[in-house]
């Protein structure tokens, strides 16, 4: 072994030895620190107000995911005003969140629904759910909480300060989720069956109806063997007498509503918008474009309509070639 190498092995074995002692002695200057639990109800200068702009400035910081604030202190016609109203803008999905500091309480159970019940009313268009915020969630209102959830969405979070010399620290722990409701089509057997007239004379009209016998005539020249099966909350399909809701009509008082499962696309909703055709909005949870639809517009976008139905069903369209022009190339 030359001395060259010999130097080179010193020369590792020291640069070896220099960083497990650096370890150690970073090892040997990590703090632990054990912050104070402190209770923001009793705290003279954190109070609501300044939780609530902390929440509203940082959405992410209560664990719901990339949200954009709408509003702060919304006021509700004769109801007071709701602490701050989040939206998820990729579902079209707003959250409703009530803040309190300290327990649970009747009226703030009661103020929390009552919010996004109104919120719910004045703008249908979206998706809801309310959102209970507060430092102590108590079991037994936890159990009142849980018996509304899968009648009325709701999020119930329990906050959790902190406190290390002048650093405060906030802790959000989700202690009831809201309960994903199955899709329309999952349980089809235990749907109320309802008959055409119902949709006729309570949902919709005979005109509104007849919009969406025109839809399944579309349906029909693609797809033979379906026809419409009519359920209390949507009229669907089925082929052989069996369910394949890739589409769902609601009959409205004006207008239809169809509802097609779709991923969702920029570029196909550009060709919707393009085409003059009122799309609404995206339901992500069951990947449906919900589209208004009037009788004009299925006779004026028959074919178009057509290949919304194809893409839905991943068929492709069939190339008919004229008997003229085969002719022609030959």
């Amino acid at each position: 072994m030359t001395n060259l190498v010999v130097k080179v092995i010193f020369i590792i074995f020291e640069l070896i030895i220099s960083c497990s002692a650096l370890k150690e002695i970073k090892m040997s200057t990590i703090k632990l620190i054990q912050p104070e639990k402190i209770s923001l109800k009793d705290h003279p200068i954190l109070n609501e107000s300044w939780l609530q702009n902390i929440i509203a400035e940082n959405p992410k910081i209560i664990g719901l995911g990339d949200l954009i604030l709408k509003d702060k202190e919304r006021k509700q016609p004769r109801a007071g005003r709701l602490d701050v109203l989040f939206q998820d803008a990729e579902i079209n999905k707003r959250y409703e969140v009530e803040i309190q500091l300290g327990k649970t309480d009747e009226s703030h159970i009661i103020r929390t629904i009552e919010y996004w019940d109104i919120e719910r009313k004045r703008y249908p268009q979206y998706e809801h759910c309310a959102v209970i915020v507060a430092e102590e969630i108590t079991s037994r209102f936890l159990n009142v909480i849980g018996l509304f959830n899968g009648t009325i969405p709701l999020i119930a979070i329990q906050l959790t300060a902190y406190k290390n010399g002048d650093d405060y620290f906030l802790t959000f722990n989700k202690v009831l989720d809201e309960m994903n409701l199955g899709l329309i089509d999952e349980d089809e057997e235990i749907s109320e069956i309802t008959d055409r007239n119902y949709w006729e004379t309570q949902k919709g009209t005979p005109k509104t109806v007849k919009i969406v016998d025109e839809a399944l005539s579309i349906i029909q020249e693609i797809l033979p063997g379906y026809e419409l099966k009519y359920n209390k909350f949507y009229i669907g399909l089925a082929q052989n007498g069996r369910a394949d809701n890739f589409v769902l009509f609601r009959a409205k008082k004006n207008f239809m509503r169809m509802e097609i499962r779709l991923d969702k696309s920029e570029e196909l909703e550009t060709k919707i918008e393009n085409k003059g055709i009122d799309l609404m909005d995206y339901e992500r949870r069951s990947g449906r474009y919900r589209i208004k639809l009037t009788m004009n517009d299925l006779k004026k976008h028959r074919d178009f309509i057509g290949d919304l139905i194809r893409k839905s069903k991943d068929i492709q369209k069939e190339i008919v070639i004229n008997n003229e022009m085969k002719n022609k190339n030959c």
